[in-house]
């Protein structure tokens, strides 16, 4: 017991006399130095290098763009907006013109008319499948979807729009 005490305070003694450890190569907290800002290197037109191939867009791997298959739905039959704490809830309820409808969607139309005129427009789209699908009873073809909106979506928003085939349902702020 003695002998390895000795030793752990003769090592304490010998590293506590050892202030240039701050200075030291063996430090690794100084092997960089502080950052310094540097110029930025810009290419001009002339200095392309001739070995990189140019932007042709698809790599030898990639698949190919996938073609939206989406349509509108035929007919907007509901339309709730329901506030939520950090902004809102669009539901919409649709009939399709078939049985089968799947991944549906309520998707943003963008355009500056809109947003002028502080109006949120969406267009109710559904997929179907690639095969006949019997027409069948309306309760059979009802189709929902949501959306979320922020609070910094709904600034300055008047109307809440979702379109389909044969007509739109509109919600306003009150």
């Amino acid at each position: 017991m003695q002998k390895p005490l000795t030793v752990l305070v003769f090592a304490g003694m010998m590293l506590s006399a050892c202030g240039g450890w701050r200075e030291s190569r063996v430090n690794p907290s100084n092997w960089f130095g502080p950052s310094n800002p540097a110029p930025v290197a810009t290419a001009t037109e002339g200095e392309v290098n001739p070995l990189i191939p140019r932007n042709s867009g698809k790599g030898l791997f990639d698949r190919p763009d996938a073609v939206d298959a989406t349509v509108p739905i035929t007919r907007v039959t509901e339309l709730k907006v329901e506030p939520t704490t950090t902004g809102a809830i669009v539901y919409a309820v649709g009939v399709a013109n078939r049985q089968g409808a799947y991944d549906a969607e309520l998707r943003r139309v963008i355009s500056d008319e809109n947003t002028e005129a502080g109006i949120i427009a969406y267009t109710f789209r559904v997929n179907y499948p690639r095969e006949a699908t019997p027409q069948g009873p309306e309760n059979t073809r009802t189709v929902r979807a949501a959306a979320n909106l922020s609070r910094k979506d709904l600034a300055g928003i008047k109307l809440i729009r979702v379109e389909g085939q044969q007509g739109a349902l509109e919600s306003r702020r009150r």
